[in-house]
């Protein structure tokens, strides 16, 4: 048994690998290979899963409960505040529409009620992953469209949260208002829960278990599954525990290095969750549902965009950022996934309307992607259609929020006096650190801080690093700082950076890595005993003068 499932692991890893490598040529999102993965090894095709289906479903559910962690996690609301009402009015608007409209079609094309509503709301939300990740690699997270865009996907995802809050409570059975009665009051018991914990428990509970990456990994971990495990316990989903789980955490300093190392976790039973939801499309579903797929699809990618230019436009946004923006929501998202294998298991949803999702899913995100990455020749071929309705009257700047100019790497012995220098010429900088009780210093002292460990790929693709002029590496690890530097040369090749090394040879390898100086703290020390016999009359009272400057600074 454990050697069948074993085989057949390897075999779905290795389709998936192979169908990764096509979408990565067409500049695709791995989340496509994932479902074409499983349609292939599904019924259709080789019936991989056949017999083990069950223990299937479950690596499935793991995903489903980490993805929901990391959208808690992630639920920044400090940047929700930052881009005011619009965004909220918006994010509110569109899902109200896209919801109403979606359903009006499926309904017109046949489908029930209920199936109708899942199928609808599922197509509304679209996809924070793809989406950040597009923006990223376009550069334009802080461009004026970038932002909104990145606040209308926050405003989807707690409407989402609130969504499969309602879900679990049904879940358990019971009346409409009985329900909405248990989700008022458990919503209140589990703020102020929620509250208590991210306030008093939690940050003096991870301040002591940070000191060690592989503890915090653990603790994450636990806390995701034990939190999921209560909730439902209390007759709840463990959808709803993975969600509380995530925000609980979510204003933690830790918060960017749990979410860089949960990620991976995350992205492996991803690929299970897809792989079975993909293998659930039948051949026979297919040609009887694609008419219906086909329509939804030309929804999402024609309508979705129009409901949010207009929306935007209302909203006295210009014609390039509302189209920008409408090109974000072509597609569909993972929640939509998670929310009809919730409604299956509930019996609101069979099988035919997950292969109707799936086809919807394949069409959007693989043609959204380049309606994304191709946004701005897109408004430029219309721009004929636009001079039809005269010239723009709404302007605004694309100005990028702050960024730092200066990255401290370590903030110890070297580190802390290139702060003081820094603090002193009042210079735009950040540092990184991971050490816990050096982040709380510099938060006392009121400099910038970030908690990460610059080994981390999934942790430095977090910080904006692109724009900085100078990175200044004090930490010893020549690897860490290799790491670093090749992170820094692909988004800029501009960017100084001065690294840090004890050996010649250590010194050598940060050269080559693309160093532009390598501080040697045993050469310089030496160079400056030198200078001092050569310049300097040597007396007790001048060392101990130099004694006492150097109490201020040495740790």
């Amino acid at each position: 048994m454990t050697e069948n499932i074993f085989f057949q692991i390897s075999i779905l890893l290795g389709l998936t690998v192979s169908i990764a490598l096509v979408m990565r040529l067409l500049r695709q999102p791995l989340v496509i290979s994932y479902i074409i993965a499983g349609v292939i090894a599904g019924p259709m095709f080789f019936n991989l899963l056949h017999g083990d289906k069950k223990m299937y479903e479950a690596f499935a559910q793991f995903g489903v409960v980490l993805l929901l962690f990391i959208i808690g996690l992630e639920l920044n609301f400090r940047h929700l505040k930052s881009i005011g009402r619009i965004s909220i009015a918006s994010g509110f608007a569109q899902v109200l529409f896209t919801s109403a409209l979606g359903m009006i079609i499926l309904r017109v094309l046949g489908l029930a009620s209920l199936p109708s509503l899942y199928l609808a709301v599922a197509a509304t939300f679209s996809s924070t992953v793809i989406i950040s990740k597009l923006l990223a690699d376009k550069k334009e997270t802080e461009t004026v469209y970038g932002r909104h865009t990145i606040g209308l996907m926050l405003v989807q995802d707690v409407i989402a949260v609130l969504i499969m809050v309602f879900i679990g409570v049904l879940k358990g059975g019971g009346s409409v208002a009985g329900s909405a009665f248990l989700l008022g009051l458990g919503g209140v018991a589990g703020i102020l829960t929620l509250i208590f914990l991210s306030q008093y428990i939690l940050p003096w509970l991870l301040g002591n278990i940070s000191h060690s990456n592989e503890l915090l990994f653990l603790f994450t971990v636990s806390w995701c599954f034990g939190v999921a495990s209560l909730v439902y316990w209390l007759g709840f989903s463990v959808e709803i525990g993975a969600i509380a789980a995530g925000i609980a955490l979510s204003s933690s300093p830790y918060q960017p290095e749990i979410s860089s190392r949960i990620k991976p976790l995350r992205d492996f039973f991803l690929i299970l969750f897809f792989i079975v939801l993909g293998s659930e499309t039948a051949l026979s579903a297919v040609e009887s549902v694609w008419p219906i797929a086909a329509a939804l699809s030309l929804f999402i990618l024609i309508g979705n965009p129009l409901i949010l230019f207009f929306v935007f436009r209302l909203s006295k946004f210009t014609r390039r950022n509302s189209l920008l923006i409408g090109l974000t929501a072509a597609q569909v998202s993972e929640f939509g996934f998670v929310l009809l294998f919730t409604g299956q298991q509930i019996g609101h949803v069979d099988p035919s309307i997950i292969s109707i999702f799936t086809i919807v899913a394949i069409v959007t995100i693989m043609t959204s992607s380049y309606l994304v990455y191709y946004g701005d020749r897109l408004y430029q071929w219309l721009q004929p259609l636009f001079r039809w309705f005269g010239p723009d009257r709404y302007r605004q700047p694309n100005a990028a929020a702050a960024v730092y100019d200066i990255w401290v790497v370590g903030h110890h012995r070297i580190g802390s006096r290139v702060c003081q220098a820094l603090k002193a010429l009042k210079a735009n900088f950040s540092v990184i650190d991971y050490d816990p009780d050096a982040i709380r210093a510099m938060r006392e002292q009121q400099i910038p801080s970030i908690f990460g460990d610059v080994a981390d790929i999934e942790f430095l693709e977090q910080l904006r690093l692109a724009s900085a002029r100078l990175v200044i590496m004090t930490i010893p690890s020549v690897d860490d700082q290799v790491n670093l530097i090749e992170h820094v040369r692909r988004l800029n090749p501009r960017i100084m950076v001065l690294g840090n090394a004890y050996q010649k040879e250590d010194a050598s390898t940060l050269y080559e890595a693309g160093a532009d100086y390598v501080m040697m703290p045993h050469a310089m020390g030496a160079d400056w005993i030198v200078s001092t016999l050569k310049q300097k009359k040597l007396t007790k009272k001048f060392f101990s003068q130099l004694r006492s400057e150097q109490s201020l600074y040495a740790s």
